[in-house]
């Protein structure tokens, strides 16, 4: 059954530049529902998915009071300033290995946004593993996918959620020396219209890239965009302490690698902080 959300009318400006990569966005796109204000765009994005509403459906806020980060961060989401948007995407279509291809989807996203951003504003924007957009030392946006039980394996849902601080912000103090903005970046105004049409069109090249299997493609995307991935100092909790080592790469599957006491250790999930 498909689901009855009320939506807001979705901006002009919005509409327009949708409209325009629209030839690029193969699937992606098929329905977008726009909020003025939701609690997590995420959120939003699940309920339809559950209800029947799955690959190529788009959420957008303008503003979002709950979005989450990784490990339930609370992510900052004013009005007018930020892009906040999830994308239900699947990978039952996948002809090679669905969950090589399910592990690099963050890692894939990332690559996309990173592309998207460029296009759109010039801005190169870099990644940290797992989930982050950082210029100049300083984070532009985060990811957070969701994958959803109960269609079947390969068929379930993943909802692709993403935010980027566009616009200048006023960020809390202990945000403030690490966070940032394009336009704080770039020095001029940008058009937030763009860099969403842009990023969606990012996403389905690379999602495109994922179901033909086009991973090294994906890995090496994101390894150029991504100075700390290796020499890096960071640490993590293991079973019973803290960990701390110096990043050395990622894997075929995304894991990022960490050198440590002489050995390499695979980093799969977890809270890991880059020191």
């Amino acid at each position: 059954m498909k689901s009855n959300l009320s939506s807001d009318a979705l901006p002009r400006d919005f509409a327009d530049a949708i409209d325009h990569v629209a030839p690029r966005l193969g699937g992606l796109a098929s329905r977008v529902v726009f909020l003025a204000t939701t609690g997590s765009t995420n959120d939003v994005a699940s309920r339809l998915a559950a209800a029947g509403d799955h690959e190529g459906i788009v959420v957008v806020a303008d503003a979002q009071t709950a979005g989450r980060g990784r490990h339930a961060g609370v992510r900052l989401s004013p009005p007018g300033r930020g892009l906040y948007v999830s994308v239900v995407l699947t990978l039952a279509r996948a002809r090679t290995d669905r969950d090589r291809a399910t592990a690099l989807i963050t890692l894939a996203a990332g690559v996309a946004l990173a592309e998207g951003i460029e296009a759109a504003t010039g801005l190169r924007a870099d990644l940290k593993w797992p989930n982050d957009l950082y210029a100049e030392r300083r984070k532009l946006g985060g990811i957070l996918a969701e994958r959803l039980s109960g269609a079947g394996g390969a068929a379930d849902p993943i909802v692709v959620g993403y935010g980027i601080n566009v616009g200048a912000m006023d960020f809390p103090a202990d945000l403030a020396s690490r966070a940032t903005s394009i336009e704080a970046e770039l020095g001029r105004q940008v058009d937030r219209s763009r860099v969403l049409a842009e990023t969606l069109v990012a996403l389905a090249r690379r999602h495109d890239d994922l179901l033909a299997g086009r991973f090294d493609a994906i890995l090496d995307a994101w390894r150029a965009r991504a100075p700390s991935g290796r020499g890096a100092r960071v640490s993590w909790s293991a079973a019973t302490s803290t960990r701390n080592g110096v990043s050395a790469g990622i894997d075929d599957r995304g894991a990022l690698l960490v050198e440590t006491d002489g050995r390499i250790e695979r980093i799969v999930s977890g809270e890991l902080t880059w020191l």
